[in-house]
């Protein structure tokens, strides 16, 4: 307690003028000034100034240089079994293999990798990845839309085929409900009468086919990515005859969708997905405009 009061004696002076002079120098004391540090930029304006994206410098070449890269192992081994021999004969052994010599052993597993290698560039370069492009189908244009049908229905099919042809790779759409076809668009076979007419879509036909058969019992979607390899092809007449890809989309259990398209594996996952949505939603406007025509005729009798 003595020494806390013998401390507090030396801090505060014993004249209170003193004290109160000493209050107010440490008042008007300034603080520490904090100083805001500002870098310039040396990037103009507007420009993205973030963490730039890392190149594969590898990932860009090889594909740019495919021919070096397949032909890469046909060099590497004829350039070890050259070495392969050239070795042989400078170090003075026999050309002739010995068993019984760690180098022959040697020599003859190289040359067994040396082969491998030159047989795995002859693989790489006769495999090679087709390219798919789209192909001009060959046929008329056409466009037919059942006449009875209401002006929202047309509009909503319209919509359908604007959007599809656009998006995707569709040319041909066929859309059958109710065992009629209620439009048929786009691009179309030619007549077998050669008048420069489409073919006629027989609904009955393609309803007794195991194509429509197959697609109103699963309730699913069908890709044909590649049309040429099915033989179901020969129940879809009235397409192109050099459709790529077609998609059959069902309607609810009424109907389908026949969608033809111009490249193989030309839909992508998500063309798929939209198409199912697409036909959940057509389906709806065709079963209300169904509906509505029953009413009317039972109202009528």
């Amino acid at each position: 307690m003595e020494a806390g009061t013998a401390l507090l004696r030396d801090f505060l002076p014993s004249d209170p003028r003193r004290l109160r002079l000493r209050l107010r120098l440490h008042r008007r004391r300034p603080g520490p000034a904090f100083l805001r540090s500002v870098r310039a930029s040396s990037s103009p304006p507007g420009q993205y100034r973030g963490p730039q994206p890392k190149r594969d410098l590898v990932a860009d070449w090889v594909p740019n240089n495919d021919g070096t890269v397949r032909s890469l192992p046909i060099y590497v081994g004829g350039a070890s079994l050259l070495a392969v021999l050239f070795n042989r004969a400078v170090s003075g052994i026999a050309p002739v293999a010995d068993a019984s010599s760690s180098q022959s052993r040697a020599d003859l597993l190289t040359l067994g990798l040396a082969v491998t290698n030159v047989l795995a560039g002859l693989v790489w370069l006769s495999i090679r990845p087709k390219s798919v492009s789209a192909v001009e189908p060959l046929g008329v244009e056409f466009r037919r839309i059942r006449a009875d049908l209401p002006e929202s229905v047309v509009s909503e099919l319209l919509w359908v085929w604007e959007s599809l042809s656009t998006v995707t790779c569709c040319r041909s759409l066929v859309i059958i409900y109710d065992g009629h076809c209620i439009m048929q668009i786009g691009m179309a076979a030619g007549s077998s009468a050669n008048d420069g007419e489409a073919e006629d879509v027989d609904a009955n036909k393609l309803m007794q086919g195991s194509l429509y058969q197959g697609i109103i019992n699963s309730k699913a979607q069908s890709y044909l990515a590649n049309l040429s390899l099915y033989p179901g092809r020969s129940e879809l007449p009235f397409l192109p005859t050099n459709t790529q890809a077609v998609i059959l989309q069902p309607l609810g259990d009424k109907g389908i969708a026949v969608i033809g398209g111009d490249t193989i594996r030309g839909f992508t996952t998500s063309d798929q997905t939209w198409i199912t949505y697409i036909g959940e939603k057509l389906d709806a406007a065709l079963a209300k405009y169904v509906n509505d025509s029953a009413l009317l005729k039972q109202e009528r009798f």
